[in-house]
């Protein structure tokens, strides 16, 4: 299990190191375990980038291991099995049923110490 990334836009900028701080824009698909239905995304009217440590466990696994790999600027669709997103637990505020894949499309924006 785990997740696979496929490239949308190549970044140009640094790639991340585990415990730096990393800005991206994301927009989650799967609500309701349609691959095709948005539950939520950084782009909605009220929403922001989000930032978080990478590789530090502050995220679902799939972002962990997904966005370390990524550099300033690229663009992918990282889709996740259940237990690289929320798992057993799902996320039912926002859609997601348990044992639910996933598919996120990120944005690295930033990268900071």
């Amino acid at each position: 299990m785990g997740f696979t990334k496929t490239l949308i836009q190549a970044g140009n900028g640094q790639l991340p190191q585990q415990g730096q701080n990393v800005t991206v824009h994301c927009t989650g698909y799967g609500k309701n375990r349609d691959l095709s239905t948005k539950f939520w995304s950084t782009k909605d009217p009220g929403q922001q980038p989000f930032t978080f440590r990478v590789g530090m466990g502050q995220v679902i696994k799939g972002w962990d291991e997904g966005v370390i790999g990524m550099s300033i600027g690229e663009r992918a669709r990282i889709h996740c099995t259940p237990d690289y997103a929320y798992g057993e637990g799902g996320f039912p505020d926002w859609g997601i049923m348990p044992d639910s894949e996933l598919i996120f499309e990120i944005e690295v924006l930033k990268v900071e110490d």
